[in-house]
């Protein structure tokens, strides 16, 4: 199994080599060469979620890890998933299925690839006796995931950049309380893009990313994705294996990337609809062909207040038929504030995925009807997914709606809505008593290469 960037000019890298690299050092993002079919999906009905796991994710390791040491690491990583099921399909109504992801340790559906991943990093970093520096950009979950999943392994710092203000409070002491000396959480002044951006920075210096070993387990890690594919697949069988309809929440546009390999897999996944709240330039680059960035706007679904999603440069590279030559056009266009996508790509992006946009309004009123009609408590990014997958049900047609996080981890736009403040379960139950650590640090690339250099483990 080969991967390639999507800017083409990268080494050629191996499951491992891509999944520890993170970014690929040409700016792109790694992908396979080719996606591995599936075989065998009649057989996965019955199965446990770990076994699912680890056939889907042994299509793309290719021979950087054995068997063994990747069913080890699956085991591990999902024992801290506590529900018998890991992710759970919960009926919303005839046809409609809420599939559960949030019952990690952190509540959100980052929890599924980051603890695996910190898994299989163990232990290629074990294999080598090389150490690294991970550094994160996060828009509220895969940060707390990333420290929950990395805190105390040995050879790993973790530098985890959150857009100071712009999380909530939960999400903010999830990264801020753990007491491990080798995660660090940085209040970054700005929003997400700025993190984001600053990250790529850091990536794009390679004098300093082979001085400090850098990785990255954003999105833009391939091994992220893969991951994210497993519960598609156990989705799927559970409604077996009957053409679907996901209906995504989507900020840097990983997570339905993953549904759309599953796709090309072979599983049957019908229509993939992307749902954004009001910072929607995934919604209008679907519908109107113009992918230009604007203004953040702060929303109660926090952790997609993304204008920059960076997933969305893989399919792009897919709907161009792998021309990196025109991803690097549109890519140096985007630093200018924005491109047009050619009417061939945008066809096929549109043949791939639909698209709805959510207003604050919606997402609070979606909270309280699911509520009344349900029982069932959303957050509010689980609740702009309900709200647009309600906009395409079709009789005979299973629609699975994915819950991205647990509406504890958002209490303020839960009990605005419905007057109901969720309560944390036992495992965080002392989250608002623990003490915190974390560092405020400018929007400044030089700031933070000197905060990392001071920090880290030499």
């Amino acid at each position: 199994m080969r991967y390639v960037s999507t800017r083409g000019r990268a080494p050629v890298l191996d499951f491992e080599q891509a999944m520890l690299s993170g970014l690929a050092r040409d700016g792109g993002l790694y992908l396979p060469e080719t996606i591995p079919a599936f075989e065998g999906l009649s057989d996965l009905d019955g199965l446990s979620y770990e076994e699912v796991a680890f056939r889907v994710v042994r299509a793309f390791t290719g021979e950087s890890f054995s068997d063994d040491e990747l069913r080890g690491a699956i085991d591990r990583a999902y024992a801290r998933i506590a529900h018998d099921a890991r992710a759970p399909l919960v009926q919303l109504a005839p046809g409609h299925h809420l599939l559960e992801l949030f019952h990690g340790p952190t509540l959100a559906f980052k929890d599924f690839a980051m603890q695996l991943i910190a898994q299989l990093f163990q232990i290629a970093l074990t294999r080598s006796g090389q150490r690294i520096t991970i550094v994160g950009a996060t828009s509220g979950d895969t940060g707390s995931a990333a420290i929950e999943a990395f805190r105390g392994i040995d050879n790993v710092d973790v530098f985890i950049m959150y857009p100071h203000g712009r999380v909530s409070e939960v999400q903010r002491r999830q990264m801020t309380t753990p007491p491990a000396e080798n995660v660090h959480a940085l209040a970054v002044t700005g929003h997400f893009d700025d993190c984001q951006a600053r990250l790529k920075d850091l990536f794009n210096d390679h004098a300093f990313r082979d001085q400090v070993g850098l990785a990255g387990v954003n999105s833009i890690n391939w091994a992220r994705v893969v991951a994210q594919i497993v519960y598609y697949f156990t989705a799927c069988a559970s409604l077996g294996m009957r053409p679907t309809d996901f209906c995504v929440p989507t900020g840097n546009f990983g997570d339905i990337f993953a549904g759309s390999v599953a796709r090309e897999m072979g599983l049957p996944i019908r229509r993939l609809i992307v749902a954004t709240n009001q910072n929607d330039i995934l919604h209008r680059a679907l519908t109107g062909g113009e992918y230009r960035t604007g203004q953040v706007e702060p929303s109660i679904s926090p952790s997609m207040d993304i204008q920059v999603s960076s997933n969305f440069e893989r399919a792009l590279y897919l709907a161009y038929g792998q021309d990196a030559g025109a991803i690097r056009q549109l890519m140096d266009e985007l630093k200018a504030g924005g491109f047009t996508i050619s009417q061939g790509a945008l066809q096929t992006l549109r043949e791939q995925y639909l698209s709805g946009r959510v207003s604050e309004e919606e997402t609070l009123a979606t909270i309280r009807d699911m509520r009344e009609r349900t029982g069932e408590i959303l957050c509010p990014h689980s609740a702009v997914g309900v709200a647009v997958a309600q906009r395409h049900l079709e009789p005979g047609v299973p629609m699975v709606t994915l819950a991205t996080a647990h509406p504890a981890k958002f209490p303020d736009a839960v009990e605005r809505a419905i007057g109901i403040r969720p309560a944390l379960p036992p495992h965080m139950a002392d989250l608002f008593d623990l003490p915190e650590r974390v560092t405020r640090v400018e929007n400044d690339v030089d700031a933070l290469k000197s905060l990392i250099l001071d920090r880290r483990t030499q």
